[in-house]
């Protein structure tokens, strides 16, 4: 009589037990990446690297375009980590934003990926959009929150065109440093709460200025 327990049987889809982490796809899958480019990398090159199943990767990530979404989040998350440029004193905030943008962006593997096409651009307008506008946002408060936030972020944004996706010969030759002190004062006055005027107060209460009320009845 053969007592001898059946051979477990290979599942595909949801990981059971202890499967191999998000991270260690994500790793496998940066390396890949900075190796081969983003068209040249497959979903099943990347299981194999990490030693997984591929519908692991579908499962966790939906698509090789989430797969890298996720492996420049993580990038950018390790460098730009809002929590930490958002703590601390106010002050010195403006500081703190442009060392995590200009940390981030001279990392050369971090730039190798972000001209891999269409799909690196996505990702850094939407961390820009959905996790630094969002968060900033959120920590400066008030009603002229998002009009704050949005000015720092363009200027972020300007820094991370203009220096390293279509340098300029101006600001590309700044140290981070010579950044820093060249916009820092840009970015101080985009934080500073917008003084609420007594004719912005009338408007927000009353509508639109008379000479505007003139032209809809025209």
């Amino acid at each position: 009589m053969n007592n001898a327990a059946p051979a477990p049987v290979r599942t595909r889809g949801r990981p059971r037990g202890n499967p191999p982490t998000r991270e260690s796809i994500v790793s496998a899958a940066r390396s890949l990446f900075l190796e081969r480019g983003y068209r040249r990398t497959t979903v099943r090159a990347v299981a194999g690297a990490a030693g997984v199943d591929p519908a692991l990767i579908a499962y966790h990530f939906g698509s090789k375009k989430g797969l890298f979404a996720d492996v420049m989040q993580f990038q950018c998350a390790q460098a730009l980590t809002v929590d930490d440029v958002l703590d601390g004193d106010r002050a010195t905030l403006p500081d703190r934003l442009i060392d995590a943008v200009t940390d981030l962006w001279e990392d050369a593997d971090f730039r190798r990926l972000t001209v891999q096409g269409d799909e690196a651009a996505e990702v850094i307008r939407e961390y820009l959009e959905q996790e630094l506008l969002a968060r900033l946002v959120e920590f400066l408060g008030g009603q002229d929150a998002t009009a704050r936030a949005t000015a720092v972020v363009t200027i972020l944004g300007g820094l991370i065109y203009t220096r390293y996706l279509n340098p300029l010969p101006t600001p590309a030759a700044l140290t981070p440093a010579e950044a820093r002190l060249t916009l820092a004062p840009a970015l101080r006055a985009a934080l500073a709460p917008r003084p609420r005027t007594a004719a912005t107060t009338r408007a927000g209460h009353r509508g639109p200025p008379a000479s505007d009320r003139g032209l809809v009845r025209s």
